[in-house]
C-alpha cells in the first residue's frame, strides 16, 4: 500500500493507523499547493481531488476520505481491535465519533488555515470549535479512549485535530479530561513513530 501524505495534515491520522496495524505500506509525500509528489509527478493523475490522504492499494485501486481509510486499514487488521466488528452497537459509535471528528472539527479548522478570512470570521470557528472540544472532553470523562479502553483509529483522528489546535493556538487547558487524552495518546509508540516519520516531533 501507499499513504500520499503531507506532513502534519489530516494524513497523519491514517498513518497512525497503519503504524498501529502492523502494516506494510510506502509513505508518499505530496506537496498540497503544486499538486505534485516530490518525484515531480503530477498528484492530480493519481487522485483527481488533489488532497490527502490517499491510499494506494496493491490491486491498483486508490482509496479517498480520511474516516473511509481509517476503517479500512483497521478491517485489514482485525485482531489489533482498531475497529469494533462491522454491524455492531460499538462499530456505529466508532462511526459517529469519526463523522463528528470530520464534519464539526476536521471542516471548522478549514477556514483558520485560509489566509483569505479575517480575524472575525476566524473567531467564529474558534468559538464554534471551542463548543465542540467542550463535548469531546465530556464524552471522554472516566475513559481512556473515546470507546473506553481500547485505542481505535477515531482516537487517531481526533489526536490530529487536537494537534491542530494546538498550531492555531487555540487554549484547551480547561478541558481536563481532553488534555489528559492527548498525553496518553502521544505517548502511544506507534503515534510517536509516524510524528517522527512526518518530521513533527519537535511539535509534539
Amino acid at each position: 500500500m501507499k499513504l500520499y501524505y503531507s506532513p502534519g495534515a489530516c494524513s497523519l491520522s491514517p498513518h497512525i493507523a497503519l503504524l498501529e496495524a502492523g502494516l506494510p505500506y510506502d509513505l508518499v509525500k505530496v506537496d498540497l499547493k503544486a499538486k505534485k509528489l516530490e518525484n515531480g509527478d503530477d498528484y492530480l493523475a493519481i487522485n483527481p481531488k488533489g488532497q490527502v490522504p490517499a491510499l494506494g492499494l496493491d490491486s491498483g485501486d486508490l482509496v479517498t476520505e480520511g474516516p473511509v481509510i481509517v476503517q479500512y486499514i483497521a478491517d485489514q487488521a482485525a485482531a489489533k481491535n482498531l475497529a469494533p466488528a462491522n454491524g455492531s452497537d460499538a462499530r456505529r459509535q466508532l462511526q459517529e465519533y469519526l463523522g463528528f471528528i470530520n464534519g464539526e472539527l476536521h471542516k471548522n479548522f478549514s477556514p483558520l488555515f485560509q489566509p483569505v478570512f479575517d480575524d472575525e470570521v476566524k473567531g467564529f470557528f474558534r468559538t464554534r470549535l471551542m463548543g465542540k472540544f467542550k463535548y469531546l472532553d465530556g464524552q471522554l470523562a472516566g475513559k481512556d479512549y473515546l470507546l473506553g479502553k481500547d485505542f481505535s483509529v477515531a482516537d487517531g483522528y481526533l489526536f490530529v485535530m487536537l494537534k491542530w489546535a494546538d498550531r492555531m493556538s487555540i487554549d484547551l487547558s480547561e478541558f481536563k479530561n481532553l488534555m489528559a487524552y492527548k498525553d496518553r495518546v502521544a505517548a502511544r509508540p506507534q503515534v510517536q513513530a509516524a510524528l517522527e516519520k512526518e518530521g513533527l516531533m519537535k511539535a509534539a
